[in-house]
């Protein structure tokens, strides 16, 4: 009883840990595009399809190619876990973009 008890434990705490994994937009697929708060199957479908032409190279080029990824959204996704190059969004100082 206590092997299946800890079995149980070990099993969902692999679950949440792998849940609240960064997922990088450069190697992720459809399902773990979605599995960010806010993708829906049509964002996850222009981001693979921008992403088949060439990589991103960092977050600004993502706003820039994929239609309703405003700076805003950016940050978002950013928070619920998305990367580019492994890099989350950070926030901009200039205080020329407020």
């Amino acid at each position: 009883m206590l092997k299946k008890l800890c079995f149980a434990f070990a099993s969902a705490y692999l679950a949440a840990s792998l849940a609240w994994a960064d997922v990088d937009i450069n190697k992720a697929d459809q399902s773990q595009l979605e599995s960010i708060k806010g993708i829906g199957p049509a964002m996850s479908q222009r981001i693979l399809d921008e992403r088949k032409k060439v990589a991103f190279k960092d977050w600004a080029d993502l706003e820039a190619r994929v239609k309703g990824i405003s700076e805003k959204n950016a940050a978002k996704y950013s928070d619920a876990g998305l990367t580019v190059n492994g890099k989350p969004k950070s926030i901009s100082t200039d205080p020329a973009k407020k």
